[in-house]
């Protein structure tokens, strides 16, 4: 009995012996390598930067465009301004037109100036389009502003009428006024866009 004993004690041990090198590399196989998962992390990671990078790149991309639009309005502003300071109101319904459209392609964005385009481009005579070039100007001005792009204010001044209370924009350092054209070309100020002169 003894030497079975023995037999099975030492068949025992000889098991765990034999079994402990198998375990450790059954366990080392669960386990793994480390290198996949660090290498599953970093991609984890440079994907979350890339999606962030594409997250902000969109509004930066909306804004540069919604600038390049505004450029476009104001030119066509800018030449119905000079239209109107040489009391020119047969020329002034091509751009009148012009402008309507473009500031209805803002969609959403357009809100008061495009219903103030839309008002001057509907003007029967050079009286009414005098009065509905100030609530137009007064938009612009505002959404210029609100822009706040330093390149598409660089060369641009507010321009205001005393006589009337109202203001334009224009790009000539002389008083260029619209509202009384060749009668009083000079009458007014002229500032700085980011500086509005005072009523």
């Amino acid at each position: 009995v003894d030497c079975r004993l023995r037999e099975e004690t030492d068949s025992a041990h000889a098991g765990v012996v034999i079994h402990h090198p198998d375990s450790s590399r059954s366990l080392g196989g669960a386990t793994g390598s480390p290198e996949p998962i660090m290498k599953t992390v970093a991609l984890t990671f440079s994907a979350l930067v890339l999606a962030c990078a594409g997250v902000l790149a969109v509004p930066a991309s909306q804004a540069a465009s919604s600038t390049e639009s505004l450029r476009g309005i104001v030119k066509t502003y800018l030449d119905i301004h000079a239209l109107l300071t040489q009391d020119k109101f047969a020329d002034v319904k091509g751009p009148a037109g012009t402008l309507a459209s473009q500031t209805a392609a803002l969609g959403k964005d357009g809100g008061q100036l495009a219903k103030t385009a839309a008002a001057f481009a509907a003007a029967k005579d050079v009286k009414s389009a005098r009065e509905a070039f100030g609530p137009l100007s007064d938009a612009l001005i505002a959404r210029v502003k609100a822009d706040g792009s330093k390149d598409l204010v660089s060369d641009l001044k507010v321009g205001y009428c005393p006589m009337n209370s109202k203001s334009w924009i224009q790009r000539e350092d002389g008083t260029r006024n619209p509202y009384y054209g060749t009668a009083m070309p000079t009458c007014g100020t002229v500032k700085p866009v980011a500086a509005q002169p005072g009523k």
